[in-house]
């Protein structure tokens, strides 16, 4: 068996990543991203501009310091100044004495930058482009030279876009990256240029591409760039970047590994790719997208009855791949839409249980209510239709008054009623809100009955207009998030009254909390943590 192509994997989130509208790291999160990528077995990680500002500085000295398994750190620099030798510019001065043991260069290609921006002339670009490079392997740097706006320049005068590409060769570059830096190519135009660089200089030097999604390509110009001979692909996690972000390497590795047979990161680190991903949204303070390709919460969610059915028989009639593969999870969505499959996906339920609940639920959809969000709503409605269902408490009543003061407070009283086996609860809370204060309340009427409730926290609260043309008089749906540590759900209430809305949610959200799967989740969990910390304590007083 031929063994399969190796493409590298060249990550530039820390520094054109942090380029994208928001994106803002401070020094200990750029170096826990850059231990996240390396757990990925991402080969090369672009730290930035060593010492362009203290932050860059301070980030440069701690990762001296610090061990990674697969990854090395580059450093990223420009080119000599016009009007400067290179061992004489400071910029360049400072990658020589960087740690890094490679920096990239990055450099004019396009004539319209050589007049606008630069404004030298074409030769002495060259020159600026070699004297560079050879300054920084002369100081023993691996260098890799990125082609700005090569494809631009490529289609305006092809001929000097190449001789740019071999000055940087000429002088010891191990790579010529070929950049779309303004994201206008589309992939016939990549197709060709890598083509023609890689036929005439492929044998002799690694060709990588780098690609932004301005046109919305930067994924489907960086796959044709490796069919055509690229064998790095230059890109930043989810797709963070300036303008409409870079290239995306958490769909673009996957890809060429899965589909299209090349060696990248390898199948057992592939499989931390939705877990790195994530962390790093959670680093940079980013909403995971839920429609991103492979990692997202509905890269494998299934809805529609067919597809629920087809899934349950075979996977592969609507996954395009196993999601274990990326370290994703399956997950199936109620709605309107879904049939009997999507409920037996759920529980064991026989077929005219399940049709009842798939009734149940487009009639209730019908009123404002949905599910897919919903999910431990949703288990709960599964136990009402076949009569496993028991209330924590039967309600009496509740109250809620809010009071607002002339000097600006705001205060907020509960009042609930409540039986639990024959015995009446009456318990009132003060909290930030109605909802608070109506969590607080019953979580001291039953709490000590329940005592896994302690462990019950909301950690997301979401409302929504169901008629604007309403005003406030409309139909609101509100959605409550919640976690015991161990297992996360949702749960969803929906009234004219947004406090009943609230009201029924929150109910939900800790009832389905303690139906037993969950409480059986968390009670191991609680043993195994229990077990660990004996252990540790039994190790510590063991004598060495």
């Amino acid at each position: 068996m031929t063994p399969a192509t190796t493409v590298t994997v060249y990550d530039t989130t820390l520094r054109d990543g942090m380029q994208g509208e928001g994106m803002s790291l401070s020094v200990d999160e750029k170096v826990r991203v850059a231990h996240a990528l390396d757990s990925l077995g991402v080969h090369l990680i672009e730290a930035g501009f060593p010492a362009s500002n203290p932050k860059e500085e301070a980030l440069f000295e701690l990762l001296a310091g610090e061990r990674f398994e697969t990854a090395e750190v580059v450093a990223f620099g420009m080119t000599r100044r016009r009007d400067s030798a290179a061992e004489e510019d400071p910029a360049l001065r400072l990658l020589a004495d960087c740690f890094a043991p490679a920096c990239t260069l990055v450099g004019k290609t396009w004539s319209l930058h050589l007049e606008k921006v630069t404004q030298v002339d074409p030769e002495e670009n060259l020159r600026m482009i070699a004297d560079s490079v050879g300054f920084m392997v002369r100081q023993g740097k691996r260098v890799i030279y990125d082609a700005e706006h090569f494809f631009d320049g490529f289609r305006a005068d092809p001929d000097y876009a190449l001789s740019c590409l071999r000055a940087a060769a000429g002088a010891g570059a191990e790579n010529v990256t070929l950049c779309d830096t303004n994201g206008s190519s589309v992939p016939a135009q990549v197709t060709d240029a890598t083509l023609r660089v890689a036929a005439e200089l492929g044998d002799s030097i690694q060709v990588g591409i780098h690609t932004h999604d301005d046109a919305g390509c930067g994924v489907a110009n960086t796959l044709v760039a490796v069919e055509a001979g690229a064998r790095m692909v230059q890109g930043t996690m989810n797709g963070y970047g300036e303008r409409c972000g870079n290239a995306n390497l958490v769909t673009i590795v996957p890809t060429l590994e899965l589909k299209m047979g090349y060696e990248c990161i390898g199948p057992d680190r592939l499989r931390r790719l939705t877990e790195v991903a994530h962390l790093v949204d959670e680093l940079c303070n980013v909403t995971p997208n839920s429609n991103q390709p492979y990692v997202g919460a509905n890269a494998f969610a299934h809805k529609g009855g067919m597809h629920v059915a087809g899934v349950n028989r075979d996977a592969r009639t609507f996954e395009h791949i196993d999601p274990a593969d990326v370290g994703a999870d399956r997950r199936v969505l109620v709605s309107e839409l879904s049939g009997k499959a999507t409920v037996a996906a759920r529980a064991d339920v026989d077929d005219a249980t399940a049709a009842r609940v798939i009734d149940r639920v487009k009639e209730l959809e019908h009123r404002g209510y949905q599910f897919e969000a919903a999910d431990g709503s949703f288990d709960l409605l599964i136990r009402k239709e076949t009569g496993d269902y028991e209330p924590l408490f039967r309600l009496e009543s509740w109250r809620a008054i809010v009071e607002k003061r002339a000097d600006g407070r705001v205060e907020t009283e509960a009042t609930i009623k409540i039986w639990v086996d024959g015995e009446r609860y009456v318990r009132t809370a003060e909290g930030n809100g109605p909802v608070h204060a109506l969590d607080k309340a019953l979580r001291e009427a039953i709490g000590e009955r329940y005592p896994h409730l302690r462990d019950i926290q909301l950690v997301n609260f979401k409302v929504r207009i169901l008629d604007e043309t309403k005003g406030s008089g409309a139909v609101t749906r509100v959605l409550l998030d919640a976690s015991d540590g161990t297992d996360n759900w949702g749960a969803i209430g929906v009234s004219e009254n947004i406090i009943e809305a609230s009201w029924e949610a929150l109910v939900d959200s800790l009832e389905a909390g303690m139906l037993p799967t969950r409480t059986q989740h968390q009670r191991a969990r609680s043993t195994q943590a229990t077990g660990s910390a004996g252990r540790a304590a039994t190790s510590s007083t063991t004598p060495s």
